[in-house]
C-alpha cells in the first residue's frame, strides 16, 4: 500500500511539475521571476498569443500600405475591410497613404473593424494635403501591446519650396518591452509621390531625409516608408545619399504585379537593427482572391520589414529618446 502511494505521489508530482513548466517559466538572473509562457493565457487573451508584448529576443515588423482611397465607399465594404483588417493585423506599426474623405470617421471606423477581434491598435493621422480638391492624408496605425507613440513629436514636414504635393508626415515611435533605454526607437516619415511628378518629387525626398535625420531630435534610425512611385533604379539622389539602403528590391509592389512602387528606405550602418528579413504581402495569393478582388481592396500591396525590438539590435545599446523640433524643406 506504501508502494501504491508513493507511486501516486511521485506521479502527481511529475505530472505538476510537467504542468507547471507548460504554463510558466523562470526570468532572470539575479532577480529570478516566474511569467506565464507566451500562449498559456486565459482564453480571453488568444487573440493576443503570438503577438505578445516584445522581449528581448523578439522583433518587429514595420510596413507601409498605400490603401487606394480609404474613404466611406471603401469602408463600407465588409469584405474588403475584412481583408484590409487582417492585414493590419500583421505587422506592428504602418504607414498609410491615400486616406481620403471629407468626414473624420474613416480612421476611427477602421480601427474599430481591427479591434473586434481583441486586439488593440491605434493610429495618428496628419492633415488633409494636395494642390488639388481632392486632399489625402498619411496615418500611422500601431499595435499598443507592442508599440509607443510619442503624440507630441508628429509633425507635417515644411516645403517652403513647394516641391512635394503632400508634405511627409513624421512620426515618433519606441519598442515596448525592454527598458526604456534599450528600446528600438525609430522614426517614420510617410510619403507618397505624385505619380505625375516622379523625378522631381524622388529627388526631393532626399532632402526630406536629410532634414528629418538632421533636425536636432537626436534620432538615428529615421525610416522613409510610402509609396515612391518609383523602383530602385530611378531613386536619383534618394538613392544616392551616404549610407541609404532600401528594403525590396527587384519585387513588385502594385496587386497588377509589374511595377515596384513601395519601399521601405534607412541608413543601412544606423540602422543596424535591420534584421535582414523583408517582403511584399501578395493579396490573391494570401487571401485567394481574384485579381478583381485583390484590385478593390488596394492596387497596391503592402511592403514590410523586421527590425529588433533592441536599439542597435543588443543588450547595452542606449536608445535615443527624441524631443520634438519641425522641419524644413529648403
Amino acid at each position: 500500500m506504501q508502494r501504491v502511494l508513493a507511486a501516486a505521489v511521485m506521479a502527481a508530482l511529475v505530472f505538476g511539475g510537467w504542468h507547471f513548466f507548460q504554463k510558466y517559466q523562470f526570468k532572470g538572473l539575479d532577480n529570478v521571476r516566474i511569467e506565464p509562457r507566451a500562449g498559456a493565457g486565459s482564453a480571453g487573451s488568444a487573440s493576443e498569443a503570438g503577438h505578445a508584448v516584445a522581449d528581448y529576443g523578439g522583433t518587429i515588423k514595420i510596413a507601409s500600405f498605400n490603401i487606394q482611397i480609404l474613404g466611406r465607399s471603401k469602408i463600407a465594404q465588409r469584405r474588403v475591410m475584412d481583408v484590409l483588417s487582417d492585414v493590419i493585423r500583421r505587422f506592428d506599426v504602418i504607414a498609410i497613404q491615400e486616406v481620403r474623405a471629407n468626414t473624420d470617421d474613416i480612421l476611427p471606423r477602421f480601427i474599430e473593424t481591427i479591434n473586434s477581434g481583441g486586439r488593440k491598435y491605434d493610429y495618428l493621422i496628419g492633415p488633409r494635403l494636395g494642390r488639388s480638391s481632392s486632399k489625402e492624408q498619411y496615418a500611422f496605425v500601431y499595435d499598443t501591446a507592442t508599440i509607443e507613440v510619442d503624440r507630441t513629436a508628429m509633425y507635417t514636414v515644411e516645403d517652403r519650396a513647394d516641391l512635394l504635393h503632400r508634405e511627409p508626415l513624421v512620426g515618433s515611435f519606441r519598442v515596448r518591452g525592454p527598458p526604456a533605454s534599450e528600446a528600438f526607437t525609430f522614426t517614420l516619415v510617410n510619403v507618397h509621390t505624385d505619380p505625375d511628378e516622379v523625378p522631381q518629387e524622388v529627388a526631393a525626398l532626399a532632402q526630406v531625409y536629410t532634414a528629418v535625420r538632421n533636425d536636432g531630435r537626436g534620432e538615428d534610425d529615421v525610416i522613409l516608408v510610402g509609396d515612391l512611385n518609383a523602383d530602385e533604379q530611378n531613386f536619383g539622389p534618394l538613392g544616392q545619399l551616404p549610407n541609404i539602403t532600401w528594403a525590396i528590391s527587384g519585387v513588385p509592389t502594385n496587386t497588377r504585379g509589374n511595377r515596384t512602387y513601395d519601399n521601405l528606405l534607412f541608413h543601412r550602418a544606423a540602422t543596424s537593427e535591420f534584421t535582414g528579413l523583408t517582403g511584399v504581402v501578395d493579396l490573391m495569393r494570401d487571401y485567394q482572391l481574384t485579381l478583381d478582388a485583390a484590385l478593390e481592396v488596394s492596387d497596391h500591396l503592402p511592403v514590410w520589414a523586421q527590425f529588433s525590438v533592441l536599439e542597435g539590435g543588443q543588450v547595452g545599446r542606449v536608445a535615443e529618446r527624441v524631443g520634438t523640433r519641425a522641419s524644413g524643406v529648403r
